[in-house]
C-alpha cells in the first residue's frame, strides 16, 4: 500500500527557483512507495505580491531579460479553478504546504479555495518551511491546518507518511506539532538532523520544465539548485540561521551546521548534466566557502570535470586570492556577497558582522583581478537606522567595483534576532506578517520613513555610480512627484547609455540568501 501525497507551493512568478526542499521530499517519499503530486502557483496570475526578478530590473539592479526568450510564459487558466481540478484528480491522503512568510497568505488562500474537498474527505493538512518553524502559533490557528513541522521535514514527513499508510497512531512523530480536535495541540520534540548524505537525487520531474529556467545576467539558463552546505555558522540579526542554529542545540546533540560530501554533490552534478542538460549550477549555500583548504581542494577538484559556469554567494572575509583563481579556473562566473550596511559601528552593533569596511574592499579588488563579475547586496530600512547612515551604505559601495548593486528594504521575519527588537520597539506587532525583500519598507520610523526608503532603493545605483556633482539630481529623483518620475526617467537613460551598455559592466541577476530554497527550515530572513 501507499499514500498519495499533495505538496502546493505559494510562490509568484520572477520570485526565486524551484525549490529543493520538495523536491527532495518527493525522491524520499516515492523511494518509499507513496505516489506525490504538486501545484505549484509560480505561473498563475494570483495577484499576490510583486515580480520580484521585474523589480529588480526595473531599479538597473540587474539587466533587462526577455522571458519570451525560452518561451517563458503565465498560465491563462484560473489558478481557483485547476487547483480544485488538482485535489479532484490526484485525491490525495495527506496534503503538505511549504511555505515562506512572505507568501503564508497566499498559501492560506490556496488551502481555502480546497476547503470543501479537504473537509469533505477529511484530509489532513501540514505546513512546513521556515515560517511555520518560527511562528508555528500563527499557523497552527488556521483552521485548515492539522499539524506544523518545526525545523527540518525530512525524518518528520517520511515517518508521518509511513504512519498514514498503514493506519498508525502519528501523534507523537518528532517535529510536529498536532492540533487535536479538542483544540488543544501536542508539541512533539524536535529529533537530530537529518544526515544530507544519506539524500537521494532530487525529484525536479514534480516540476514544469520552465521552473529550470532563470535569468542570470540578462541571458536564460537551464539552472540547477545545488546543496553543498546546510545552515551557516555566522550570526547575522537579520537571517535565521542563529535561531535555527539555538532550536538544535537546545534540543539535540547534533549541530545543525552540516557539510554535504563532495563525492554526492559530484553525483548530482553530473546526473543532472547528463540527464537534464543542465547549463548553469546555482550553489545556495549562505556561506559557500565554509569549507576548511581541505574541502575546498576537493570541490575543486571535482568541480574541474563538471565544466559548467556556476553561481555562488559568500562573504567577503572567506575571500583568498588562491580561492578566487582556483573558482575562477574551474568555471565560477558570478558571485553575491552580503554586504548590508556601510557603517561599521551599526554594522557591528545591530547587525552582529564585525569587518572593518577597509578588509571589505581589499578582498573584493580579488575578484576584479580574476575577472569574475559580482554583486553586492545591501540593506537599508534597519531599527534606529537614519538617512544619514544608509548613505554610509552608498559610500562604501562607490569604493567596490562591483558588477551590481541592490539594495534591499529591511523585513522582520520571524524567526530572527531582529523580529525581537523590531517587536520589542513597538514597531511591529508580534501577529503581522512580513513581505518579500523587494517589496514596499514594512517599518514606519518617523527619522526615516517608508518614502525615503523607496526612494533611495529607487536611485541607489546612480547614487553608486554616478559622479556626486549629480548627486542634487539624483535626490530630486527620489521623489514621488511628477518632477521627481520626470527626473529619475532622465537619469535612467543616462545611465543605461554611460554606464550599461558603453561599458563592460553587466549587472547579475541572483536571488543572494533571500530565496525561499527552503529544507524544512528555509533560509529566507
Amino acid at each position: 500500500m501507499s499514500i498519495k501525497v499533495l505538496f502546493i507551493y505559494p510562490n509568484t512568478y520572477g520570485m526565486n527557483m524551484l525549490p529543493p526542499a520538495i523536491a527532495l521530499f518527493s525522491a524520499l517519499l516515492k523511494g518509499r512507495g507513496h505516489s506525490v503530486d504538486l501545484f505549484d502557483s509560480t505561473y498563475y496570475q494570483t495577484d499576490h505580491g510583486i515580480d520580484s526578478d521585474g523589480t529588480k530590473s526595473e531599479r538597473l539592479n540587474v539587466a533587462p531579460f526577455a522571458s519570451s526568450e525560452k518561451g517563458i510564459q503565465m498560465r491563462d487558466t484560473d489558478w481557483r479553478d485547476d487547483i480544485k481540478n488538482k485535489v479532484e484528480t490526484f485525491q490525495p491522503d495527506l496534503i503538505a504546504l511549504s511555505t515562506t512568510e512572505d507568501m503564508w497568505i497566499l498559501g492560506s488562500r490556496l488551502l481555502e479555495e480546497v476547503e470543501e474537498f479537504i473537509l469533505r474527505h477529511k484530509i489532513p493538512v501540514i505546513a512546513g518551511g521556515v515560517f511555520p518553524t518560527f511562528a508555528p502559533e500563527l499557523v497552527i490557528n488556521h483552521r485548515l491546518i492539522d499539524m506544523v513541522c518545526i525545523g527540518e521535514g525530512e525524518n518528520a514527513m517520511i515517518d508521518l507518511c509511513d504512519r498514514l499508510d498503514k493506519g498508525q497512531f502519528y501523534s507523537d512523530v518528532t517535529n510536529l506539532w498536532i492540533k487535536q480536535e479538542n483544540g488543544e495541540v501536542i508539541k512533539n520534540p524536535i529529533s537530530n538532523p537529518f544526515d544530507i548524505n544519506d539524500t537521494p537525487i532530487i525529484d525536479i520531474d514534480l516540476f514544469e520544465e520552465q521552473r529550470l529556467y532563470r535569468p542570470m545576467a540578462g541571458k536564460w539558463y537551464k539552472m540547477m539548485p545545488v546543496e553543498t552546505i546546510r545552515g551557516c555558522p555566522y550570526k547575522c540579526t537579520f537571517c535565521n540561521s542563529p535561531d535555527q542554529i539555538t532550536l538544535y542545540n537546545d534540543q539535540t546533540d547534533k549541530n545543525f551546521f552540516r557539510k554535504k560530501s563532495i563525492n554526492l554533490v559530484y553525483q548530482e552534478l553530473k546526473y543532472f548534466k547528463n540527464n537534464y542538460g543542465v547549463e548553469y549550477n546555482y550553489f545556495w549555500a549562505d556561506t559557500f566557502l565554509s569549507w576548511n583548504n581541505q574541502e575546498f581542494d576537493e570541490f575543486c577538484e571535482m568541480y574541474s570535470e563538471i565544466k559548467l559556469p556556476f553561481w555562488m554567494q559568500t562573504r567577503p572575509e572567506t575571500l583568498t586570492d588562491y580561492k578566487v583563481k582556483r573558482l575562477a579556473e574551474i568555471g565560477l562566473h558570478r558571485i553575491s556577497f552580503g554586504i548590508e550596511h556601510g557603517n561599521e559601528a551599526f554594522r557591528k552593533k545591530l547587525l552582529k558582522r564585525d569587518w572593518k569596511n577597509g578588509p571589505i574592499i581589499e578582498a573584493l579588488k580579488i575578484p576584479v583581478k580574476y575577472d569574475i563579475a559580482f554583486s553586492v547586496n545591501n540593506i537599508t530600512g534597519f531599527p534606529t537606522e537614519t538617512r544619514n547612515l544608509a548613505m554610509h551604505t552608498v559610500e562604501l559601495n562607490r569604493h567596490i567595483k562591483s558588477h551590481n548593486q541592490n539594495l534591499y528594504s529591511f523585513v522582520p521575519f520571524h524567526g530572527t534576532p531582529l523580529r525581537k527588537k523590531c517587536e520589542e520597539l513597538g514597531l511591529v506587532n508580534p501577529e503581522t506578517i512580513t513581505k518579500a525583500l523587494t517589496d514596499k519598507p514594512m517599518l514606519y520610523q518617523e527619522q526615516y520613513t517608508p518614502d525615503e526608503i523607496e526612494g533611495l532603493q529607487k536611485c541607489f545605483v546612480f547614487y553608486v555610480n554616478m559622479p556626486k556633482n549629480r548627486w542634487k539630481d539624483i535626490e530630486r529623483a527620489e521623489k514621488n512627484t511628477p518632477e521627481g518620475r520626470k527626473i529619475f526617467n532622465e537619469l535612467k537613460i543616462e545611465y543605461m547609455d554611460k554606464y550599461i551598455r558603453s561599458s563592460n559592466i553587466t549587472p547579475e541577476n541572483e536571488s543572494s540568501h533571500i530565496a525561499d530554497l527552503e529544507y524544512g527550515i528555509d533560509h529566507t530572513g
